[in-house]
């Protein structure tokens, strides 16, 4: 193998005697990629850690949530689907690294250091003005309006942000409002982040009258940043979404049709794409077997007596 990737807790590769240093005897050139909660190295490094719980170690959870409220759980598991995308792109650059230099080398991913490179904020402000950033909702420190309206039907919401003089008016002018502009009150961001309050309940009076697309839409055409607040059934049921072929609707032997996401990218010369459903148990056991690791139809067949194999 070109690679070797794993995601056990530190210490177990070595204990079970396939470390890279063992590994590295074999093939000199092997490439490893070892995913820990915190690292193989420093303090923590034999802590245990699950996904879910890495967004509060890195500074996202405590911006996330209202002003005076707690810190907030931020709904998903950062930490696996980041650390997996770092540890691609790592590979990736050790490999381009292997042809240069013909040496392989081992790598480190902290769960904890994937999450907490996305949200430098935190820190940043912290490092550079002796700050913390102050939880603000879905609030923006400078831009007013900027915060998620409720529309027309049970659960629907719209979220609406306006970056420049320009877009105030524009927005004034498509709900009715074209006098609010010169309010004194509203006339400058900073006018209109102090009076915050009052400003939301305007446009809350005017989004919770309409469909999340109408406002969309009138809003997109004359410049104003917004965009429904999708759930996964908007998701998988949008039109652009599906024109651009994100979703993929693939047959599965056990479970029939299923809807998969593609790529979020797309190559000039490749297809975007799934290729296949995930396989059944065992299904691609006797391919790894017989056509990477070298084994023979007789022995796999033995193994599978054996009940070493399935």
């Amino acid at each position: 193998s070109d690679v070797v990737l794993q995601n056990f807790a530190t210490g177990v590769m070595d204990g079970l005697g396939l470390g890279y240093e063992e590994l590295k005897k074999i093939k000199p050139d092997i490439i490893m990629a070892s995913i820990s909660g915190y690292g193989h190295t420093g303090p923590h490094r034999n802590y245990m850690a699950y996904g879910p719980a890495i967004p509060p170690l890195t500074g996202l959870s405590a911006m996330t949530g209202y002003e005076g409220g707690p810190p907030q759980e931020v709904g998903m598991a950062y930490g696996d689907p980041t650390s997996g995308i770092h540890a691609a792109v790592a590979i990736c650059a050790a490999l381009v690294a292997r042809t240069r230099t013909g040496h392989g080398q081992h790598i480190d991913v902290s769960l904890w250091e994937a999450v907490a490179a996305l949200v430098p904020e935190g820190w940043m402000d912290y490092v550079m003005n002796g700050t913390q950033p102050a939880r603000q909702g879905n609030h923006d420190p400078w831009m007013a309006p900027h915060n998620c309206f409720r529309c027309a039907g049970e659960d629907e919401w719209v979220t609406i942000a306006c970056g420049t003089e320009t877009e105030w008016h524009s927005l004034c002018h498509v709900i009715g409002q074209p006098q609010l502009a010169d309010e004194a009150r509203f006339r400058s961001a900073p006018a209109r982040k102090a009076n915050e309050d009052a400003l939301d309940q305007i446009l809350t009076e005017w989004t919770t009258l309409r469909d999340k697309w109408e406002v969309t839409r009138r809003l997109q055409a004359v410049g104003v940043a917004a965009f429904p607040s999708m759930n996964g059934k908007d998701l998988v049921e949008d039109p652009h979404l599906n024109a651009r072929g994100f979703f993929e609707r693939l047959a599965h032997p056990e479970v029939g049709v299923r809807t998969h996401m593609g790529m979020p990218w797309r190559l000039t010369h490749a297809p975007n794409g799934v290729r296949s459903p995930a396989p059944l148990l065992g299904q691609d056991t006797d391919q790894v077997m017989r056509d990477i690791l070298g084994y023979s139809v007789q022995r796999i067949a033995e193994l599978k007596d054996e009940r070493v194999l399935y």
